[in-house]
């Protein structure tokens, strides 16, 4: 689980926000994917809401559809033992922060972490994504899926073995 904070236009001008932390104006989306980075939640509101606040639209729209997970991955934000003892008596579930290791300078692949990285970066490639256009937040959840499909159609059909025709 991660957060993405993008800018926004006069469009999305309703329900935004500052984002102190990455110095934007505009939306915040929380993505949960699985470990093959197929998109799983996506949540979208103002980027002035804190992360760890978010954290628990993310959790309670994931176990709302999805009953089998045990553990989730998440970001540095995410920390803080009453969110993970809410989503441990709430669900059953752990919730784990991924963090960097200290003394090691520069950057660090983090074990878990790259992978929802990677799904931004492959859902950003989308144009309709680089900005948040969308008037209200679930249309820009809706933009967000939509992407997330047209990538999901794209693995499924380059992994597919080609048919052989009757000729051939």
């Amino acid at each position: 689980m991660d957060s993405q904070s993008v800018k926004g236009t006069p469009e999305s001008a309703v329900e935004s926000g500052f984002d102190g932390g990455k110095l934007v104006t505009g939306r915040k989306r929380h993505i949960l994917c699985d470990t093959m980075g197929c998109l799983i939640v996506v949540v979208v509101h103002a980027a002035n809401v804190f992360d760890g606040k978010a954290a628990r639209q993310v959790i309670t729209k994931l176990f709302s559809c999805l009953h089998t997970v045990t553990k989730i991955w998440a970001d540095g934000a995410y920390s803080g033992s009453e969110l993970f003892d809410w989503v441990f008596s709430q669900f059953g579930c752990r919730l784990e922060v991924v963090r960097k290791q200290k003394g090691l300078p520069g950057f660090q692949v983090l074990p878990r972490r790259w992978i929802v990285e990677r799904t931004f970066a492959w859902l950003i490639r989308s144009r309709r994504l680089n900005k948040d256009y969308e008037r209200k937040p679930t249309s820009s959840e809706a933009q967000v899926y939509l992407a997330s499909s047209r990538l999901l159609l794209r693995q499924i059909h380059d992994n597919q073995t080609p048919y052989k025709t009757a000729s051939g």
